[in-house]
This record gives C-alpha cells, structure tokens and sequence, in this order.
C-alpha cells in the first residue's frame, strides 16, 4: 500500500511490558481491514492475549567462583544459555554471536568488585516459540541468577548476606549506600518469628542503584508469604518521588507475582494458561506492606519503570 492510503490512530493505553514492542496486532488488523470497506478495529480476548503470546526466554545459567586462602572472591565464571531476542528483532545488534540484553546484568552492569570476571554466552532456541522482552529485559534474569549466587557464596563462606556483599562493593560508593540503607530500615540481623526470613539483593540497571530487603514466612504447609519489602532506590535527580514510589511499588509486585506463579507451560504444542485463574497475579489482600527510601542526589536521573521488579524476586527466594 503506498503511505498516503494509510493513517495509524495512536492509542494511549496502559503498561506493555515489552509485548507492544512486536507487531503482529498490527500486521492482523493491516490484513483484515483490506478485505473489507471502512474501519476495522480488532481486541484480542485475554485468553488469546495469553495464548498467542511472545514468551520471556527460558534461560540456563552455569556458575563457578574461586576463593583465595583468606576466603576473598578472586576468580567468578557465568555461562548463559538461552534465546537471543535481539537475532530477531534487531539482527544488527547480535554481533558475533553476543546478545548483549541476554547478559546485560551480569557483565556490563554487574556491581561486584572481582578480580577475575568471565561471562559468556551460548545461543539456544527454542521450537516453535518466539522469544521477546518482559519488564525489566535483561536485568530481570541476570539479577535473579547473580544475586542467588552470591547468596550462595555467602553461605560457603559462612558470612552474613549483607557483610558479604559490603565486602564486594568497595569501588561502589553508590551501591553501597542503597545496600546499607535497605539493611537499615529492614532491620536486619533483628529477631524474627519462627518460619519467617530475609533476604537480600542490590542491583544496578538502567542507570538506577537498587537495594530490597524481603521478609518472607513459609508455613507448615510450604505456602509462602511476603509480608514485608523494603526499597532503597537511588536513581539520580528526582523530579517527582511519588511517581519514583509507584513504579517500585508496582515493580515489586510485578516481581512477586513472577516469583511465585509465573509460569507458561504446554502441551500439545499449546499454551495451557489462558486467564488469571491459571496465571495467577498478586492480589490486594495478598500484597505485602511496602517501604521505599529514595536516596538525595545530584547525580543524572536513571530509569525507574524496570528496575523495581528485578531486585525483588532474589531477595524473596534469598
């Protein structure tokens, strides 16, 4: 069709998360309206919003860190194994075999100070599924991985979450400071009730420092529950704190929800989830009370829209 015979109305709807940045909407309701006189406007039901839809990458990833003899982090290797998004949707960007939105939270933006850094990564399709982008991007899987190993380090070397990671961040005066923060107004280290816990994340994507502290209790029956989230957020200049505490607020609840029932399965070569009922969401009642410190600074404004939803879901399963 030459461009004067087409006009694109531009509607202003709510969040994508990344779905609105492919276009088969587009190119169905292009196809139908041309085989039919005058306006054509089509709504996918939920079900078929679901079913039809551009799944997260399904990653796997290989870790191995080396200590030295005073139990100091000097050699850290991470391997990604997972779809490339960036192949197909902007093949200019895949250069050399790297994707670098599948491994942008663990190398470009990783915040630890080690010695000896390898990070890699292995291109691995899926059949038959196309692969795209989720809220957060690449961040939303690299934070989970990395911030669940350095849990584990912690744990090998029998030191505090939270004093190990300090140990890391001496050249990050600006993680660091969101990390103590988060600590501070958690409370951590103070008593707890028996089945409840904490645990710990910092990041840093898209500009924005982050640090949250999750308490979690998990009942007889293996049944988990948030009960509280703490954020500390430094993301430069701030221009409007409310909207900065809605989109974390969001975020974590995003991330939550991701953390404990986001799951796509198949069968038959068929999507199974089709509606809130299978993929479920948090709901009000189960929505844990949320704290978001925002740090003062001069510094240039960061993003705010994706990093609130990485930094919950390691600090939950920590």
């Amino acid at each position: 069709l030459p461009p004067e015979r087409i006009r694109v109305h531009n509607h202003l709807i709510g969040g994508g998360f990344g779905r609105r940045l492919d276009v088969d909407g587009i190119t169905q309701a292009v196809a139908i309206a041309k085989q039919v006189d005058g306006p054509v406007k089509i709504v996918w039901s939920r079900k078929e919003d679901i079913q039809h839809d551009v799944y997260r990458p399904y990653y796997y990833d290989r870790f191995t860190a080396g200590f030295d003899a005073q139990d100091r982090l000097v050699a850290y290797h991470h391997r990604v194994t997972g779809s490339s998004i960036l192949a197909r949707w902007a093949p200019p960007a895949f250069v050399n075999g790297l994707d670098e939105d599948a491994i942008n939270g663990a190398a470009k933006e990783m915040p630890y100070a080690i010695p000896n850094i390898l990070v890699d990564y292995v291109r691995d399709e899926p059949p038959g599924l196309t692969t795209g982008w989720w809220r957060g991007v690449g961040p939303t899987h690299n934070v989970f991985v990395v911030e669940s190993f350095i849990d584990e380090l912690a744990v090998e070397t029998k030191k505090d979450p939270v004093e190990f990671r300090r140990s890391l961040l001496g050249k990050q005066p600006r993680v660091l400071g969101v990390l103590n923060l988060a600590a501070e107004k958690a409370g951590w280290g103070t008593a707890l009730p028996d089945s409840v816990g904490r645990g710990v994340s910092v990041q840093f994507a898209m500009g924005t420092y982050l640090s949250q502290v999750a308490e979690v209790e998990v009942s007889k029956e293996g049944e988990v529950k948030v009960r509280r989230v703490v954020c500390a957020v430094d993301c430069g200049q701030i221009v409007n704190p409310d909207t900065i505490v809605a989109q974390i607020e969001g975020g974590i609840i995003f991330g939550i929800s991701a953390a404990l029932w986001g799951e796509i399965t198949l069968r038959g070569g068929r999507v199974e989830q089709h509606n809130f009922n299978d993929y479920r969401v948090l709901r009000i009642n189960e929505t844990p009370r949320i704290r978001v410190d925002l740090v003062k600074s001069l510094e240039a404004p960061g993003g705010i829209g994706e990093p609130g939803t990485s930094c919950v879901m390691p600090a939950l399963t920590n």
